[in-house]
C-alpha cells in the first residue's frame, strides 16, 4: 500500500459491521495528523442470541413434502443497518460541508455492505477505498498503518 496523501480536514473511516472509527486530518499532506473525531459502536450478539424461535417448516401445496425455511440471519441485518447508518451520517458530513475528502478502510465484506449505500456525495467526496480490518487496532497504530504504509 502506498502512502495516504490527505488534504487537511479529511475524514478517515475505519470501520466494520460493529465499530467505526472517524478521523480528521489535522495536518497536511506533508504532516499528516489523524485526530479521533467520532466513536460509533453497535453491540450485536451472535444470531443464535438474538432468535428465540426454530427456523420453520413449510409444507408442499401438493403432496406431503415439507421443507425447511432457513433462518433469519439477525446478526448480518444488524451489521447491514449498522453501516447503512454510517454511510447515511457521512452523507450529512459531506453534504453539510464538514468535510470535502473521505478514505473508507474496511474489510472487503463490511466494504461491500456500505459501498451500497454511497450517494453521489459520497462518491465525489471518495479519494480511496482499502480493504483492510483496521477497527480493532489503536488509534495511534491505525495512524501509522495508514500513512507509512505496512512495515
Amino acid at each position: 500500500m502506498a502512502k495516504l496523501k490527505l488534504d487537511n480536514g479529511a475524514w478517515v473511516v475505519v470501520c466494520d459491521g460493529a465499530k467505526a472509527l472517524i478521523f480528521e486530518n489535522a495536518g497536511d499532506k506533508e504532516y499528516p495528523d489523524l485526530r479521533t473525531r467520532e466513536v460509533f459502536e453497535h453491540d450485536n450478539p451472535p444470531t443464535s442470541e438474538q432468535g428465540t424461535d426454530r427456523p420453520g417448516r413449510s409444507h408442499s401445496s401438493v403432496g406431503p413434502g415439507r421443507s425447511a425455511v432457513g433462518q433469519t440471519d439477525w446478526h448480518d441485518q444488524a451489521e447491514a443497518k449498522f453501516l447503512k447508518d454510517i454511510a447515511e451520517k457521512l452523507h450529512l458530513a459531506v453534504h453539510g460541508g464538514k468535510t470535502k475528502a473521505l478514505v473508507i478502510v474496511a474489510p472487503p465484506r463490511a466494504l461491500g455492505m456500505i459501498r451500497e449505500h454511497y450517494t453521489p456525495a459520497i462518491k465525489q467526496a471518495l479519494q480511496t477505498e482499502i480493504d483492510k480490518d483496521l477497527v480493532k487496532m489503536p488509534a495511534d497504530q491505525i495512524e501509522k498503518h495508514l500513512m507509512n504504509g505496512p512495515k
